[in-house]
């Protein structure tokens, strides 16, 4: 019994320890589907069409040295551990000379959000961007340092500027964190108006609020074709965005002011800021439109935390998004802090719809 009894603690043991490792080896992850994006592996298989392709055919795609291939293979062990691609057997060519590749890599349900037109390849290489990952390796000296509540962001602790400072700065981070936005919003808006239409009929107007270079806004311009949709962002998003996409760009602060219409849309946005800072923007959005019964509305795309699936894999990554947003002072949040900041600025009432994974579709009326 006593034998029985160390077995089953040993096994917990090590069954605690493999858990440890999981969570200490996640970066191997990250860095591994980050190469996969660089070196656009995903793009090599898809090339060769729905049957997959060989380790060669892979290398002669994306032009490897010779010495990597061996280390290419180790990595596409990871990618296929993790569920990022699959690997069948593949049987050897009749009259071959047994040196024929037996693995044959495909792309999975993950792996096919990475090619094509419309795809998440860019929203990932922006949240794995080497200035957006290096700020959580001090993550630990952050929590020891007093801020002022206005300079407390990770992303200004390891950089010494804030993102939007960066993007202003920095051209080649400015486009990728635009195109990732882009990608993001092509995505999820087909999703979302699918899942819950309700939430834009009935609307002549809406304002993309911070909507960037207008995504969302042009998904639900097709979709509603009598909703006439603008965008507001600063002037020098405004200075770069596309020509020729159904909807009107104006530039403005939203913490200034928001032009009238009948629906404000915050996809993405008020995460990124502080309380305080909703309230306002919330406030100025109240004022620009019309009354409920006339239509009026704030529609959000958001986290609300502890909404929708319960699952752990959904639980866990709507903690890890609110603590991603400490990079920029911003924050996720649970219902009772939005209905906080909902009634402070001057909202009666709202409808969450969890139709969009560890995201939802939030309706907020005065």
């Amino acid at each position: 019994m006593a034998l029985n009894g160390s077995a089953t603690n040993n096994q917990a043991l090590l069954d605690a320890q493999l858990e440890l490792w999981r969570n200490t080896f996640g970066y191997i992850k990250s860095m591994a589907l980050k190469s996969a994006l660089d070196l656009r592996i995903a793009d090599a298989i898809h090339h060769h069409g729905g049957g997959g392709a060989t380790l060669p055919q892979i290398v002669a795609r994306i032009m490897l040295p010779s010495s990597k291939i061996p280390h290419l293979r180790r990595l596409m062990r990871v990618l296929v551990a993790t569920g990022v691609f699959a690997a069948v057997q593949h049987p050897p060519a009749a009259g071959g000379n047994g040196n024929d590749e037996p693995i044959m890599y495909t792309l999975t349900p993950v792996s096919r959000l990475l090619v094509g037109s419309q795809n998440l390849a860019p929203i990932t290489s922006m949240l794995l961007h080497p200035a957006l990952v290096s700020p959580f390796l001090d993550l630990g000296s952050w929590f020891q340092e007093e801020d002022a509540p206005e300079s407390c962001q990770l992303f200004k602790h390891a950089h010494g500027q804030t993102v939007w400072e960066q993007t202003d700065r920095d051209a080649a981070f400015d486009a990728a964190v635009n195109d990732g936005m882009v990608s993001d919003s092509q995505f999820i808006m087909d999703i979302a108006i699918g899942e819950s239409a309700g939430a834009f009929q009935g609307i002549h107007s809406l304002v993309d609020v911070g909507g960037g270079f207008g995504a969302a806004a042009q998904a639900i311009t097709k979709a509603f074709p009598g909703v006439k949709c603008s965008v507001l962002d600063l002037d020098h998003v405004v200075a770069k965005a596309p020509c020729d996409t159904g909807v009107r760009y104006i530039a403005g602060d939203m913490f200034e002011s928001i032009p009238p219409a009948d629906a404000m849309f915050f996809k993405w946005v008020l995460h990124d800021w502080n309380d305080e800072e909703c309230i306002m923007i919330l406030k100025n959005c109240r004022k620009a439109i019309p009354p409920r019964e006339e239509g009026g509305k704030v529609i959000i795309i958001d986290i609300v935390i502890g909404v929708g699936p319960s699952d752990r894999r959904h639980k866990e990554m709507q903690a890890l998004f609110d603590t991603y947003m400490m990079i920029i002072n911003g924050k996720e949040r649970n219902e009772k802090e939005w209905k906080k900041i909902f009634f402070k600025a001057g909202f009666s009432d709202y409808k969450i719809t969890p139709v969009l994974g560890v995201r939802s579709i939030i309706e907020v009326y005065p």
